[in-house]
């Protein structure tokens, strides 16, 4: 797997100078606002997933526009008061899957809530969360629906979702609202750290290998999809080059990371092929917040697989707990603590 894109000492110097919309910031205040305003209460059904160290809720949350979002929310048995909590965002194309198959945070001693992405995964078509929409991009793929304009592109209703599942969670009287972490890898990561941007007071954000990234880099260079929709969207509609990537400079998670606050755990692959490392870099330069890095030099988006959720293990464990309360966020998931 050769080196694509630059090296690592050029990625630790690059800072892009990425389009920003001048009305960003209340672009998505008035899509926040506009969606907390419908759907009916959030909903925790008790499920069987045959593991008896973890309790399964089948979570649905009102999202973008009232619709319903689905979810699994995990609680290792005999916890007790509030705990730190992990939201997961998930990969392109995949959606929330079975009850039993993600439970690391929950085995680790957090609450876990792992966020279905609308329109994808496999349970039924279009996975356990339909998009509603009827947008549609010229080719395959999510990242050209609604490319004409912001205000029907895809991912401002995937965003919203996630906005609105953090707030959710928050609400949950298993959950210390100041010790929600938000994670995911590749989409995942850049949902992540969108959310990171338009939800204040997160205890920490953990994105890897992050996709939506300085999409106009990634449209340019990558050698593999999902990036390389646009650059297929393009090939087709020469005349929309500029109404395109104004378009997606409203869900840029680069552009959205300089907003946030909470400290960040990074981890970048310098041969992916899929999330150039220089897209990546793009947001860890930009992130407002604290930040933390795990480069991968010889790794392509597998990333750092199981080592680096070590790293993550490890930096949740030391991460400081939020002004105004007195205990860490590891501290949590010990009864003798909480």
């Amino acid at each position: 797997m050769p080196l694509t894109d630059l090296t690592l000492a050029e990625c630790l110097a690059l800072r892009p100078d990425l389009d920003e919309p001048a009305d960003l910031d209340a672009f998505w205040d008035r899509t926040v606002r506009e969606a907390r305003a419908g759907g009916d209460a959030p909903l925790f059904v008790p499920v069987d997933s045959g593991l008896t160290g973890v309790t399964t809720y089948d979570a649905t949350v009102p999202g973008f526009a009232g619709e319903p979002v689905r979810g699994w929310l995990h609680l290792p048995v005999g916890a007790d008061g509030p705990l730190g909590c992990v939201v997961e965002f998930l990969g392109y194309g995949r959606g929330r899957g079975l009850p039993h198959e993600q439970v690391l945070w929950a085995n680790a001693g957090y609450a876990h809530f792992i966020m279905d992405t609308r329109g994808q995964g496999w349970s039924t078509a279009g996975g356990d969360t339909p998009d509603t929409a009827a947008l549609n991009g010229t080719v395959p793929g999510f990242l050209t629906r609604g490319v004409e304009s912001p205000h029907d592109h895809y991912y401002r209703r995937v965003f919203t979702d996630a906005v609105l599942c953090v707030e959710a969670v928050r609400e949950h009287p298993a959950v210390d609202p100041a010790r929600v972490v938000v994670t995911g890898i590749s989409q995942g990561g850049g949902i992540a750290l969108a959310v990171a941007g338009l939800v204040p007071g997160l205890a920490g954000v953990m994105p890897d290998v992050p996709y939506l990234c300085d999409i106009r880099r990634g449209a340019r260079i990558a050698a593999q999809p999902p990036y390389t929709e646009v650059a297929e969207y393009l090939r087709l509609h020469r005349d929309r080059t500029e109404t395109v990537f104004t378009t997606l400079s409203y869900v840029d998670a680069a552009l959205l990371a300089a907003r946030a606050t909470a400290p960040a755990l990074f981890s970048i692959a310098m041969m992916d092929e899929i999330c150039p490392p220089s897209t990546c870099f793009a947001a860890y330069h930009r992130y407002g917040g604290p930040k933390d890095l795990r480069v991968y030099e010889f790794n392509g988006h597998e990333g750092g697989g199981g080592h680096h959720r070590r790293e993550q293990l490890a930096w949740l464990r030391e991460l400081p707990a939020p002004p105004g309360t007195h205990t860490a966020l590891s501290a949590l998931h010990d009864p003798q603590l909480a």
